[in-house]
Protein backbone atom coordinates (compact mmCIF):
# COMPACT_ATOMS: atom_id res chain seq x y z
CA UNK A 1 0.00 0.00 0.00
CA UNK A 2 1.30 3.47 -0.85
CA UNK A 3 1.66 5.89 2.05
CA UNK A 4 -0.58 8.94 2.02
CA UNK A 5 1.24 12.13 1.08
CA UNK A 6 2.36 14.15 4.07
CA UNK A 7 0.64 17.53 4.47
CA UNK A 8 3.01 20.53 4.32
CA UNK A 9 3.95 21.98 7.70
CA UNK A 10 2.28 25.32 8.44
CA UNK A 11 4.40 28.42 8.60
CA UNK A 12 5.50 29.53 12.04
CA UNK A 13 3.61 32.57 13.38
CA UNK A 14 4.97 35.79 11.98
CA UNK A 15 6.86 34.12 9.16
CA UNK A 16 6.05 33.46 5.52
CA UNK A 17 7.54 31.01 3.07
CA UNK A 18 8.51 31.84 -0.45
CA UNK A 19 6.43 29.80 -2.88
CA UNK A 20 8.40 26.80 -4.09
CA UNK A 21 8.93 26.40 -7.80
CA UNK A 22 7.25 23.28 -9.12
CA UNK A 23 9.75 20.48 -9.58
CA UNK A 24 10.40 19.67 -13.20
CA UNK A 25 9.56 16.14 -14.20
CA UNK A 26 12.76 14.21 -14.90
CA UNK A 27 13.37 13.71 -18.59
CA UNK A 28 13.17 10.04 -19.53
CA UNK A 29 16.53 8.59 -20.49
CA UNK A 30 17.02 5.56 -22.70
CA UNK A 31 20.80 5.61 -23.05
CA UNK A 32 23.54 6.73 -20.68
CA UNK A 33 26.92 7.23 -22.29
CA UNK A 34 29.31 6.56 -19.42
CA UNK A 35 32.94 7.64 -19.33
CA UNK A 36 35.35 6.84 -16.49
CA UNK A 37 37.62 9.83 -16.01
CA UNK A 38 40.93 10.60 -14.33
CA UNK A 39 42.54 13.82 -15.53
CA UNK A 40 41.05 13.82 -19.04
CA UNK A 41 40.62 17.59 -19.42
CA UNK A 42 42.29 17.57 -22.83
CA UNK A 43 39.85 15.12 -24.43
CA UNK A 44 36.61 15.37 -22.47
CA UNK A 45 35.07 18.18 -24.56
CA UNK A 46 35.52 16.22 -27.78
CA UNK A 47 34.22 12.97 -26.27
CA UNK A 48 31.17 14.58 -24.70
CA UNK A 49 30.42 16.53 -27.86
CA UNK A 50 30.58 13.42 -30.06
CA UNK A 51 28.33 11.44 -27.73
CA UNK A 52 25.73 14.17 -27.41
CA UNK A 53 25.61 14.75 -31.17
CA UNK A 54 25.25 11.03 -31.81
CA UNK A 55 22.34 10.77 -29.38
CA UNK A 56 20.67 13.83 -30.91
CA UNK A 57 21.15 12.58 -34.47
CA UNK A 58 19.65 9.21 -33.55
CA UNK A 59 16.73 10.84 -31.72
CA UNK A 60 17.46 8.76 -28.63
CA UNK A 61 16.75 10.30 -25.22
CA UNK A 62 20.06 10.10 -23.46
CA UNK A 63 22.61 11.60 -21.16
CA UNK A 64 26.38 11.73 -20.89
CA UNK A 65 27.68 10.73 -17.47
CA UNK A 66 31.28 11.22 -16.36
CA UNK A 67 32.43 9.06 -13.42
CA UNK A 68 35.29 11.14 -12.10
CA UNK A 69 37.91 9.23 -10.16
CA UNK A 70 39.65 12.13 -8.42
CA UNK A 71 40.82 14.35 -11.28
CA UNK A 72 42.98 17.34 -10.38
CA UNK A 73 42.97 19.01 -13.80
CA UNK A 74 39.46 20.43 -13.67
CA UNK A 75 37.82 17.58 -15.58
CA UNK A 76 34.54 17.67 -13.58
CA UNK A 77 33.96 21.37 -14.28
CA UNK A 78 34.80 20.88 -17.95
CA UNK A 79 32.39 17.96 -18.16
CA UNK A 80 29.55 19.99 -16.64
CA UNK A 81 30.30 22.95 -18.88
CA UNK A 82 29.86 20.70 -21.91
CA UNK A 83 26.55 19.28 -20.77
CA UNK A 84 27.55 16.10 -18.99
CA UNK A 85 26.43 14.96 -15.58
CA UNK A 86 29.25 14.15 -13.15
CA UNK A 87 29.42 11.61 -10.38
CA UNK A 88 32.42 11.69 -8.06
CA UNK A 89 33.96 8.32 -7.18
CA UNK A 90 36.31 8.36 -4.20
CA UNK A 91 37.54 4.79 -4.56
CA UNK A 92 40.31 4.66 -7.11
CA UNK A 93 40.34 2.25 -10.02
CA UNK A 94 38.86 1.76 -13.50
CA UNK A 95 36.35 -0.79 -12.21
CA UNK A 96 35.39 1.31 -9.19
CA UNK A 97 34.66 4.32 -11.40
CA UNK A 98 32.59 2.28 -13.85
CA UNK A 99 30.63 0.49 -11.12
CA UNK A 100 29.70 3.80 -9.51
CA UNK A 101 28.78 5.21 -12.91
CA UNK A 102 26.55 2.23 -13.69
CA UNK A 103 24.80 2.68 -10.34
CA UNK A 104 24.24 6.38 -11.05
CA UNK A 105 23.15 5.94 -14.68
CA UNK A 106 19.58 6.93 -15.49
CA UNK A 107 19.36 5.12 -18.79
CA UNK A 108 18.09 1.57 -19.05
CA UNK A 109 20.98 1.01 -21.44
CA UNK A 110 24.55 2.11 -20.78
CA UNK A 111 27.27 2.55 -23.38
CA UNK A 112 30.68 2.93 -21.81
CA UNK A 113 33.88 4.17 -23.44
CA UNK A 114 37.17 5.70 -22.36
CA UNK A 115 37.31 9.48 -22.16
CA UNK A 116 40.61 9.71 -24.06
CA UNK A 117 39.02 10.18 -27.52
CA UNK A 118 40.34 6.82 -28.76
CA UNK A 119 36.90 5.24 -29.26
CA UNK A 120 34.35 6.39 -31.82
CA UNK A 121 31.69 7.93 -29.60
CA UNK A 122 29.98 9.22 -32.70
CA UNK A 123 29.32 5.61 -33.69
CA UNK A 124 26.73 4.69 -31.07
CA UNK A 125 24.15 3.47 -33.60
CA UNK A 126 25.26 -0.21 -33.91
CA UNK A 127 25.36 -0.57 -30.12
CA UNK A 128 21.90 0.94 -29.67
CA UNK A 129 20.43 -1.18 -32.50
CA UNK A 130 21.79 -4.37 -30.94
CA UNK A 131 20.41 -3.39 -27.54
CA UNK A 132 17.02 -2.59 -29.07
CA UNK A 133 17.11 -6.02 -30.72
CA UNK A 134 17.38 -7.67 -27.32
CA UNK A 135 21.09 -8.02 -26.62
CA UNK A 136 22.02 -7.54 -22.97
CA UNK A 137 25.73 -7.01 -23.60
CA UNK A 138 27.05 -5.57 -26.87
CA UNK A 139 30.81 -5.80 -27.20
CA UNK A 140 32.76 -3.59 -29.56
CA UNK A 141 35.32 -5.41 -31.67
CA UNK A 142 38.32 -3.27 -32.63
CA UNK A 143 39.86 -6.02 -34.74
CA UNK A 144 36.79 -6.09 -36.98
CA UNK A 145 36.22 -2.35 -37.00
CA UNK A 146 39.75 -1.15 -37.55
CA UNK A 147 42.75 -0.04 -35.53
CA UNK A 148 44.38 3.13 -36.77
CA UNK A 149 48.20 2.89 -36.91
CA UNK A 150 49.65 4.07 -33.61
CA UNK A 151 46.43 3.45 -31.67
CA UNK A 152 47.45 0.15 -30.09
CA UNK A 153 51.01 -0.98 -29.20
CA UNK A 154 52.18 -4.08 -31.03
CA UNK A 155 52.51 -5.89 -27.70
CA UNK A 156 48.78 -5.43 -27.08
CA UNK A 157 47.66 -5.99 -30.66
CA UNK A 158 49.55 -9.16 -31.45
CA UNK A 159 50.12 -10.74 -28.04
CA UNK A 160 48.16 -9.35 -25.10
CA UNK A 161 44.67 -9.01 -26.54
CA UNK A 162 44.70 -12.17 -28.72
CA UNK A 163 46.12 -14.34 -25.93
CA UNK A 164 43.82 -13.08 -23.19
CA UNK A 165 40.80 -13.22 -25.49
CA UNK A 166 41.76 -16.77 -26.52
CA UNK A 167 42.11 -17.83 -22.88
CA UNK A 168 38.74 -16.32 -22.04
CA UNK A 169 37.02 -17.95 -25.02
CA UNK A 170 38.46 -21.39 -24.17
CA UNK A 171 37.90 -21.28 -20.41
CA UNK A 172 34.39 -19.82 -20.50
CA UNK A 173 33.22 -20.56 -24.05
CA UNK A 174 32.51 -16.87 -24.54
CA UNK A 175 31.52 -15.66 -28.03
CA UNK A 176 33.50 -12.41 -27.59
CA UNK A 177 36.42 -11.93 -29.95
CA UNK A 178 37.76 -8.77 -28.33
CA UNK A 179 37.55 -9.38 -24.59
CA UNK A 180 39.05 -6.06 -23.57
CA UNK A 181 37.40 -3.57 -25.86
CA UNK A 182 36.65 -0.53 -23.71
CA UNK A 183 33.56 0.44 -25.73
CA UNK A 184 30.56 -1.72 -24.99
CA UNK A 185 26.85 -1.34 -24.34
CA UNK A 186 24.67 -3.23 -21.93
CA UNK A 187 21.41 -3.40 -20.08
CA UNK A 188 21.97 -1.53 -16.83
CA UNK A 189 19.74 -3.87 -14.81
CA UNK A 190 21.26 -7.03 -16.31
CA UNK A 191 24.84 -5.97 -15.55
CA UNK A 192 24.00 -4.75 -12.06
CA UNK A 193 22.48 -8.16 -11.36
CA UNK A 194 25.86 -9.77 -12.14
CA UNK A 195 27.30 -8.38 -8.89
CA UNK A 196 30.61 -7.26 -10.41
CA UNK A 197 33.25 -6.89 -7.70
CA UNK A 198 36.63 -5.99 -9.11
CA UNK A 199 37.82 -2.38 -8.91
CA UNK A 200 40.74 -2.35 -11.36
CA UNK A 201 41.27 -2.98 -15.05
CA UNK A 202 40.11 -6.59 -14.69
CA UNK A 203 36.57 -5.20 -14.40
CA UNK A 204 36.44 -5.47 -18.19
CA UNK A 205 37.13 -9.21 -18.03
CA UNK A 206 34.77 -9.77 -15.12
CA UNK A 207 31.87 -8.23 -17.03
CA UNK A 208 32.38 -10.51 -20.04
CA UNK A 209 33.03 -13.65 -17.97
CA UNK A 210 30.03 -13.23 -15.70
CA UNK A 211 27.77 -12.22 -18.58
CA UNK A 212 28.76 -15.46 -20.31
CA UNK A 213 28.37 -17.64 -17.21
CA UNK A 214 24.98 -16.13 -16.38
CA UNK A 215 23.74 -16.68 -19.92
CA UNK A 216 23.20 -13.04 -20.94
CA UNK A 217 22.44 -12.43 -24.60
CA UNK A 218 25.75 -11.19 -26.02
CA UNK A 219 26.27 -9.49 -29.38
CA UNK A 220 29.32 -8.02 -31.03
CA UNK A 221 29.62 -5.00 -33.34
CA UNK A 222 32.65 -3.54 -35.13
CA UNK A 223 34.14 -0.41 -33.67
CA UNK A 224 37.27 1.58 -34.37
CA UNK A 225 40.24 2.59 -32.25
CA UNK A 226 42.25 5.74 -32.90
CA UNK A 227 45.30 7.18 -31.14
CA UNK A 228 44.18 8.86 -27.93
CA UNK A 229 44.37 12.62 -27.61
CA UNK A 230 45.78 12.85 -24.11
CA UNK A 231 49.35 13.75 -24.92
CA UNK A 232 50.55 11.80 -21.88
CA UNK A 233 51.15 8.19 -20.87
CA UNK A 234 47.97 6.07 -20.51
CA UNK A 235 46.82 4.74 -17.14
CA UNK A 236 47.14 1.18 -18.45
CA UNK A 237 50.29 -0.72 -17.46
CA UNK A 238 50.83 -3.53 -19.95
CA UNK A 239 52.37 -6.31 -17.84
CA UNK A 240 50.76 -5.46 -14.52
CA UNK A 241 47.26 -5.12 -15.93
CA UNK A 242 47.73 -8.03 -18.32
CA UNK A 243 48.61 -10.26 -15.38
CA UNK A 244 45.58 -8.98 -13.45
CA UNK A 245 43.33 -9.98 -16.37
CA UNK A 246 44.97 -13.41 -16.70
CA UNK A 247 44.85 -14.01 -12.94
CA UNK A 248 41.14 -13.18 -12.91
CA UNK A 249 40.42 -15.56 -15.80
CA UNK A 250 42.25 -18.41 -14.04
CA UNK A 251 40.71 -17.78 -10.63
CA UNK A 252 37.22 -17.91 -12.10
CA UNK A 253 37.89 -21.23 -13.80
CA UNK A 254 38.67 -23.88 -11.15
CA UNK A 255 37.93 -26.55 -13.76
CA UNK A 256 40.90 -25.60 -15.91
CA UNK A 257 43.13 -24.24 -13.14
CA UNK A 258 42.82 -27.26 -10.83
CA UNK A 259 40.54 -30.05 -12.05
CA UNK A 260 41.84 -30.84 -15.53
CA UNK A 261 45.58 -30.81 -14.66
CA UNK A 262 44.80 -32.65 -11.43
CA UNK A 263 42.95 -35.46 -13.17
CA UNK A 264 45.69 -35.79 -15.78
CA UNK A 265 48.45 -35.94 -13.16
CA UNK A 266 46.60 -38.37 -10.91
CA UNK A 267 45.70 -40.69 -13.79
CA UNK A 268 49.23 -40.70 -15.17
CA UNK A 269 50.73 -41.30 -11.73
CA UNK A 270 48.35 -44.15 -10.93
CA UNK A 271 48.96 -45.90 -14.27
CA UNK A 272 52.74 -45.69 -13.97
CA UNK A 273 52.66 -46.90 -10.38
CA UNK A 274 50.46 -49.85 -11.31
CA UNK A 275 52.85 -50.76 -14.12
CA UNK A 276 55.96 -50.68 -11.91
CA UNK A 277 54.70 -52.35 -8.75
CA UNK A 278 55.40 -55.84 -10.08
CA UNK A 279 58.93 -55.00 -11.24
CA UNK A 280 60.97 -52.85 -13.61
CA UNK A 281 59.68 -52.18 -17.13
CA UNK A 282 61.82 -51.85 -20.20
CA UNK A 283 60.72 -49.68 -23.15
CA UNK A 284 63.25 -49.88 -25.95
CA UNK A 285 66.63 -49.05 -24.45
CA UNK A 286 65.15 -47.39 -21.36
CA UNK A 287 64.43 -49.17 -18.09
CA UNK A 288 61.86 -47.72 -15.69
CA UNK A 289 62.29 -48.83 -12.09
CA UNK A 290 61.78 -47.62 -8.54
CA UNK A 291 63.03 -44.09 -9.19
CA UNK A 292 60.20 -43.73 -11.75
CA UNK A 293 57.84 -45.29 -9.21
CA UNK A 294 58.73 -42.53 -6.74
CA UNK A 295 58.00 -39.76 -9.25
CA UNK A 296 54.75 -41.45 -10.23
CA UNK A 297 53.75 -41.32 -6.57
CA UNK A 298 54.48 -37.59 -6.49
CA UNK A 299 52.29 -37.11 -9.59
CA UNK A 300 49.43 -39.09 -8.04
CA UNK A 301 49.51 -37.20 -4.74
CA UNK A 302 49.82 -33.80 -6.46
CA UNK A 303 46.99 -34.63 -8.86
CA UNK A 304 44.72 -35.72 -6.03
CA UNK A 305 45.48 -32.48 -4.18
CA UNK A 306 44.57 -30.41 -7.25
CA UNK A 307 41.27 -32.25 -7.64
CA UNK A 308 40.45 -31.46 -4.00
CA UNK A 309 41.41 -27.81 -4.62
CA UNK A 310 39.00 -27.76 -7.57
CA UNK A 311 36.13 -29.01 -5.40
CA UNK A 312 36.91 -26.52 -2.64
CA UNK A 313 37.28 -23.60 -5.05
CA UNK A 314 34.02 -24.45 -6.79
CA UNK A 315 32.08 -24.66 -3.54
CA UNK A 316 33.62 -21.49 -2.12
CA UNK A 317 32.98 -19.48 -5.30
CA UNK A 318 29.38 -20.68 -5.45
CA UNK A 319 28.73 -19.85 -1.78
CA UNK A 320 30.39 -16.44 -2.07
CA UNK A 321 28.39 -15.57 -5.18
CA UNK A 322 31.51 -15.29 -7.34
CA UNK A 323 30.21 -17.92 -9.75
CA UNK A 324 26.59 -18.59 -10.71
CA UNK A 325 24.75 -21.42 -9.03
CA UNK A 326 25.60 -24.81 -10.53
CA UNK A 327 22.53 -27.08 -10.47
CA UNK A 328 24.83 -30.12 -10.40
CA UNK A 329 26.25 -29.26 -6.98
CA UNK A 330 23.23 -30.37 -4.88
CA UNK A 331 23.14 -33.67 -6.81
CA UNK A 332 26.86 -34.26 -6.19
CA UNK A 333 26.44 -33.26 -2.55
CA UNK A 334 23.85 -35.98 -2.00
CA UNK A 335 26.36 -38.65 -3.00
CA UNK A 336 29.68 -37.20 -1.79
CA UNK A 337 29.01 -36.95 1.93
CA UNK A 338 31.34 -36.55 4.89
CA UNK A 339 30.70 -40.13 5.97
CA UNK A 340 31.51 -41.57 2.55
CA UNK A 341 34.61 -39.43 2.31
CA UNK A 342 35.80 -40.63 5.70
CA UNK A 343 35.16 -44.26 4.75
CA UNK A 344 37.11 -44.01 1.48
CA UNK A 345 39.94 -42.05 3.07
CA UNK A 346 40.06 -44.42 6.02
CA UNK A 347 40.32 -47.38 3.63
CA UNK A 348 43.27 -45.75 1.83
CA UNK A 349 44.92 -44.96 5.16
CA UNK A 350 44.44 -48.51 6.43
CA UNK A 351 45.84 -49.99 3.20
CA UNK A 352 48.86 -47.70 3.44
CA UNK A 353 49.50 -48.65 7.06
CA UNK A 354 49.14 -52.33 6.13
CA UNK A 355 51.77 -51.99 3.40
CA UNK A 356 54.02 -50.08 5.80
CA UNK A 357 53.72 -52.92 8.30
CA UNK A 358 54.58 -55.41 5.55
CA UNK A 359 57.67 -53.35 4.74
CA UNK A 360 58.75 -53.42 8.38
CA UNK A 361 58.31 -57.19 8.52
CA UNK A 362 60.40 -57.59 5.39
CA UNK A 363 63.08 -55.51 7.04
CA UNK A 364 62.74 -57.59 10.22
CA UNK A 365 63.19 -60.76 8.19
CA UNK A 366 66.47 -59.34 6.97
CA UNK A 367 67.60 -58.79 10.56
CA UNK A 368 67.00 -55.01 10.22
CA UNK A 369 70.02 -54.88 7.97
CA UNK A 370 70.43 -53.51 4.44
CA UNK A 371 67.60 -54.31 1.97
CA UNK A 372 67.54 -54.68 -1.78
CA UNK A 373 66.42 -51.25 -2.96
CA UNK A 374 63.84 -52.62 -5.40
CA UNK A 375 62.11 -54.80 -2.78
CA UNK A 376 62.03 -52.07 -0.14
CA UNK A 377 60.77 -49.29 -2.43
CA UNK A 378 57.99 -51.37 -4.00
CA UNK A 379 56.43 -51.62 -0.57
CA UNK A 380 57.42 -48.26 0.93
CA UNK A 381 56.41 -45.98 -1.98
CA UNK A 382 52.82 -47.25 -2.32
CA UNK A 383 52.52 -47.35 1.48
CA UNK A 384 53.54 -43.71 1.78
CA UNK A 385 51.32 -42.72 -1.15
CA UNK A 386 48.22 -44.32 0.34
CA UNK A 387 48.91 -42.86 3.80
CA UNK A 388 49.22 -39.33 2.35
CA UNK A 389 46.08 -39.75 0.23
CA UNK A 390 44.17 -41.09 3.23
CA UNK A 391 45.16 -38.20 5.49
CA UNK A 392 44.40 -35.67 2.74
CA UNK A 393 41.01 -37.28 2.22
CA UNK A 394 40.03 -37.25 5.90
CA UNK A 395 40.71 -33.57 6.44
CA UNK A 396 39.44 -32.49 3.02
CA UNK A 397 36.16 -34.31 3.72
CA UNK A 398 35.66 -32.20 6.84
CA UNK A 399 36.59 -29.01 4.98
CA UNK A 400 34.22 -29.76 2.11
CA UNK A 401 31.46 -30.44 4.61
CA UNK A 402 31.93 -26.97 6.08
CA UNK A 403 30.94 -25.46 2.74
CA UNK A 404 27.98 -27.80 2.47
CA UNK A 405 26.37 -26.55 5.68
CA UNK A 406 23.07 -24.89 4.65
CA UNK A 407 22.82 -21.15 5.21
CA UNK A 408 19.79 -19.08 6.03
Amino acid sequence: MLAAPRAPAPDAPGTTSAPRAPRRPRRPVDVTVLMPCLDEAATLPACIGKARRALADLGVPGEVLVADNGSTDGSPAIARAHGARVVHVARRGYGAALAAGIDAARGRWVIMADADDSYDLGGLAPFIRALQDGAELVMGNRFRGGIVPGAMPALHRYLGNPVLTGVGRVLFRSPCRDFHCGMRGFSRDAVRALGLRTTGMEFASEMVVKATLHGLRIAEVPTTLAPDGRGRAPHLRSWRDGWRHLRFLLLYSPRYLFLVPGLLLATLGALVMAALLAGPRRVGAVTFDVHTLLFASVALVTGAQLVLFAALAKLFAAHAGLLPHDPRLPHVGRHVTLERGLLASGAALAAGLGLALAAVRTWEAAGFGPLAIGTAMRLSVPAGTLIVLGVQGVFSSFLLSLFAIPRR
